[in-house]
């Protein structure tokens, strides 16, 4: 009985860390993985992996993040050691290291599935800047995993709802039908879609370490909701990678973008590269009641002066405009570099960006930015630093 309730605790732990990477496997898919596995010899590791393919996956997306997730959990089934070792290095982090080659029971398998699980809490707060290459790979299968929606704002048109205002036109045309008689009252809602978003990714050489994470992250969240989302490097000069960085394949996508990009890790004029966004994209409605998100450290070659007349601009047309600076993720930083020091008045947040974790908390910022208008609240009247 013990054995048996192990057993369901670690498939339910499976479905939880599934949950975890982004994949939408609710009670109903979890209950159907259980029922399956019912039927299946878990000596058979392919017979367990397709028991859970075929219930907890309902996207081709969430299929990388499966395989992930089961190598990651169900690893040690595998018979072959050097299949073995290989997941390993997958699921661990040089900054904390495991012993041990076989598991010899049950309690030590879960205990190197927890310490796994907590070598990946370990790279998920990481500094970008600090991974080594091992880490910098098994990162960007976790940015892969992320599964940022998008935020939401309230549309012009109506829909039908259960709840809401009355709607007599409609409520009039089901009386017609019904030879006068009112039996049914007919509410409507406003409807909402995306809010658009704009990505400004600094790349100059200050900002090189986390230029790669940074692009994969815009990747990612280009690939949720590509009609609605725009993203541009900034340097010495202003490039629009958005084009690049639709294609599926990440790989290819931040291939084609370093393509595209001339500038990579060389000098940093902010305010003359805002003015080319503005000029050319913001002013003629991509900035227009977005949340734009600025990811740099703040060193500024060019005018502060300038930059600072850009980020009023800029906070006229967006919706909400936040600075990411990975340095804010640092105990002990100030913002006193000259480009965040003349920006700073002009942002609703100063957010930390020098994480994994820092990127997850600053995209739910930037749908609680977008909700606040739905709920009537400004988006943001004072500045807040917050790092993590």
């Amino acid at each position: 009985m013990r054995e048996a309730e192990h057993t369901l605790e670690g498939l339910v732990g499976f479905a939880r860390a599934l949950r975890h990477s982004g994949m939408r496997c609710g009670p109903a898919r979890v209950r159907s993985f259980l029922d399956a596995t019912e039927h299946v010899d878990f000596a058979d590791r392919d017979q367990l992996y397709w028991a859970g393919r075929l219930t907890l996956c309902s996207d081709p997306d969430d299929l990388p993040r499966f395989d992930a997730a089961f190598h990651a959990w169900f690893g040690r089934l595998v018979e072959t050691t050097e299949l073995r070792q290989e997941q390993r290095r997958q699921v661990r982090s040089r900054a904390l290291p495991l012993g041990g080659d076989e598991p010899e029971s049950a309690e030590s398998i879960e205990a190197e599935q927890l310490a796994a699980a907590g070598d990946v809490e370990v790279l998920h707060r990481r500094d970008l800047a600090e991974l080594g290459e091992e880490e910098r790979a098994h990162l960007r299968r976790m940015i892969s995993w992320l599964d940022p929606r998008p935020p939401r704002r309230p549309a012009l048109r109506w829909r039908r709802a259960r709840d809401g205002r009355l709607d007599p036109g409609a409520t009039m045309r089901a009386m017609i039908r019904t030879g006068g008689e009112p039996v049914r009252l007919v509410r409507r809602t406003r409807g909402d879609r995306p809010r658009k978003v704009v990505l400004l990714i600094d790349v100059s050489g200050s900002m090189s370490p986390y230029a790669d994470a940074l692009l994969r992250f815009a990747h990612v969240v280009v690939r949720a909701a590509p009609a609605s989302t725009e993203v541009f490097t900034l340097g010495t000069r202003l490039t629009r990678v958005t084009r690049q960085l639709r294609q599926r394949d990440p790989e290819f996508a931040l291939t084609a973008a370093g393509r595209a990009v001339p500038d990579f890790s060389g000098g940093t004029r902010l305010g003359s590269t805002l003015r080319a966004f503005l000029d050319r994209w913001g002013q003629r409605g991509a900035a227009r009641q977005a949340v734009v998100v600025l990811f740099s450290d703040g060193w500024e070659r060019g005018d502060t002066a300038e930059l600072a007349e850009q980020m009023i601009r800029l906070r006229r047309l967006a919706h909400a405009v936040l600075w990411a600076n990975p340095h804010a993720g640092h105990e002990g930083y100030a913002p006193v570099q000259s480009g965040i020091a003349a920006a700073l008045p002009h942002v609703d947040g100063l957010v930390a960006g020098h994480s994994l974790a820092a990127l997850r908390e600053l995209w739910q910022r930037v749908r609680s930015c977008s909700e606040s208008a739905a709920t009537g609240r400004p988006a943001g009247d004072s500045v807040e630093v917050s790092g993590a």
